[in-house]
């Protein structure tokens, strides 16, 4: 049951991207204060660098790779690790903290709506995870010469379709969840059987075929699937796309439904 908070005035137009504008600032700034915040950039470029050094044989072509090394596989992968480390580990507990401590219940009070407040986390931890892939890229280029995706028009779309999808997620995990500790225990339980899909122990070129065809359906197996497309200078493939966008409206349109405030 949703909480039915007593009529407040609801910003509009120009009035609506301040207020958004500020509220992104304001959520910028505790992110960075956070020191666990930079986690977040770093993990997907401390991934593919640890696998790269430690693996045996990660360095080397492998017939079942398709003739590619297992690093230049994982690379997409690791892009998807560190999104959705973002959208389903850090935002869910944010978002529940925030309501354990009765912050969004004083916003209750303000124009804000829940649109807004979930606009601005979307925003604030997109910009971190462009921050995030950016990194895994130069970092697998420069050690590794691992190279960058080869389509990057489409790989930019299908990172931004991707990371909304995910985050669409962690904001529909911590629309209804009333505490951190909550959310602590079950945003891992989302988290694991979906990089599971998108290849974090066996990247999709290496699934068995059956196995791979569910991944791919699946929010992050489909976001691997167009970082694996770019990546090998292909445009991603429409229906991965569509995919992508139907979790992102459905999710959103969720998360937004089922806020609460306390």
């Amino acid at each position: 049951m949703t909480l039915d908070m007593p009529y407040r005035p609801q910003l509009r137009g120009r009035s609506a991207l301040a207020a958004l504008a500020k509220t992104s600032s304001v959520e910028t700034k505790l992110f960075l204060r956070d020191p666990g915040s930079y986690f977040v950039f770093f993990f997907p470029a401390g991934l593919l660098l640890t696998l790269g050094w430690v693996m045996p044989g990660f360095l080397e072509p492998a017939q079942e790779a398709g003739g590619l090394r297992p690093i230049d596989v994982y690379a997409p992968v690791a892009v998807v690790a560190g999104i959705a480390t973002a959208a389903l580990l850090s935002v869910p507990t944010v978002l529940t903290a925030y309501r354990e401590r009765g912050v969004l219940r004083r916003l209750a009070t303000t124009p804000a709506r829940p649109s807004m407040v979930l606009a601005a986390q979307l925003l604030v931890n997109l910009g971190a995870a462009a921050v995030a892939v950016a990194l895994a890229i130069v970092a697998a280029a420069v050690v590794f010469r691992v190279d960058p995706p080869a389509q990057p028009a489409g790989f930019a779309v299908a990172v931004l379709l991707g990371t909304v999808a995910a985050f669409g997620i962690g904001l529909l995990i911590a629309s209804f969840l009333p505490t951190a500790r909550l959310a602590n225990a079950v945003a891992p339980l989302v988290f694991f059987p979906l990089m599971f899909f998108a290849g974090l122990w066996l990247p999709g070129p290496m699934m068995p075929e059956p196995l791979r065809r569910i991944a791919e359906f699946t929010p992050l197996g489909a976001m691997a699937e167009t970082f694996h497309d770019s990546w090998g200078g292909a445009w991603p493939s429409l229906i991965h796309l569509v995919s992508l966008l139907g979790y992102s409206v459905v999710t959103g349109l969720l998360a937004i439904r089922l806020f609460r405030w306390e």
